[in-house]
């Protein structure tokens, strides 16, 4: 029988954070195997490969691909950020943070495995 998924589901974002299950968390956030974690990335000037290690190392049998909110306004991740995720296999797919939210929730809810990593606006 298959384990029954609790992915955490994100009720509204702004303000520097996000509410998660109800619950408000400050900064930008991953979300990883359906567990919540906070994440140190700020913006995507910032944001490099090791920023993605527990995605990377939870691999292919956890993760389909990698949901990456970039912030406000949907820009390119840095190219040594695509490479790391084409070599270990898995997918990604960037947009503002506002739609990625969005787009995790209808995703978990269809069953799909992904990593959402959301920089806070």
């Amino acid at each position: 029988m298959a384990e029954l998924r609790q992915p955490p589901s994100i009720d509204a974002y702004g303000g520097g954070g996000f509410r998660v299950s109800g619950r408000r968390i400050e900064g930008s956030i991953l979300i990883l195997d359906d567990k919540l974690y906070s994440w140190p990335v700020a913006s995507l000037a910032q944001l490099g490969p090791d920023d993605i290690a527990p995605v990377l190392a939870a691999g292919l049998s956890q993760v389909e691909f990698l949901l990456l909110g970039v912030g406000a306004r949907v820009a390119p991740p840095p190219p040594a950020l695509r490479k790391v995720l084409q070599d270990a296999g898995l997918g990604l797919e960037v947009m503002d943070t506002a739609t990625a939210a969005r787009v995790y929730n209808v995703l978990v809810s269809e069953g799909r495995r992904l990593a959402a990593a959301l920089i806070a606006i």
